[in-house]
């Protein structure tokens, strides 16, 4: 079997994102997008100009692996579903994995979030990182459910499945942004959220 996990180069590719991100939402929390500038978010990053326009067109798209990183985290856990589990249960269970703090997202970054999420109503470039990320992940979400489901489902129950989770999930972190609730209680409104929107689909009816 051939070794698939990320190669050196790959993390710490994935390190510099993480970094840069984390150094843009602090300053975004700070002066808001318009008070800060590409060049201060790499001089706080610890890196050059160059190096953060490697990574990302726009300082606004600093801050996507912030709000992708439990994306990517719940699709991986819905793929990897028990298969005793049924497509609803195994979207409750990944959502509740990806939105529990852990050592590869832990509760800081979840208030890295939160602090974010407070400022994007109105930072329109920073609302529009936070909706392409949920927009991919609910591309992404179709294949992995059209595979839970089993062979014979309707293509359009499927992207209807991945618009109602993804926006739950949505609906969830941005709901636990307004409140001062401890991370530790995402998990929880995630599931309910999930049960709530998908609980009339065909696809599993």
């Amino acid at each position: 079997m051939s070794d698939q996990r990320p190669s050196l180069t790959e993390r710490r590719k994935a390190t510099t994102q993480q970094e840069i991100a984390l150094a843009a939402a602090r300053l975004f929390a700070e002066h808001g997008a318009a008070g800060c500038t590409a060049e201060a978010i790499a001089r706080s990053a610890g890196v050059s100009l160059r190096t953060f326009y490697r990574y990302f067109r726009t300082k606004e798209d600093a801050v996507a692996p912030l709000f992708s990183g439990g994306v990517r985290h719940w699709v991986t856990e819905l793929a990897l579903s028990p298969p005793e589990l049924s497509v609803p249960e195994a979207l409750e269970h990944s959502a509740r994995i990806a939105l529990t703090p852990s050592a590869e997202y832990p509760a800081t970054t979840f208030e890295w979030v939160r602090g974010l999420l407070r400022i994007t109503p109105t930072e329109p470039d920073l609302l529009a990182v936070w909706h392409r990320v949920h927009h991919e992940s609910e591309l992404a979400l179709a294949p992995v459910l059209g595979t839970l489901a089993g062979p014979g489902a309707d293509p359009l129950e499927l992207r209807l499945a991945a618009a109602a989770a993804n926006t739950a999930m949505r609906v969830a972190l941005e709901t636990w942004a307004g409140t001062e609730q401890p991370p530790d209680r995402i998990a929880e409104l995630g599931a309910r959220c999930i049960r709530e929107l998908t609980a009339g689909l065909r696809l599993w009816a």
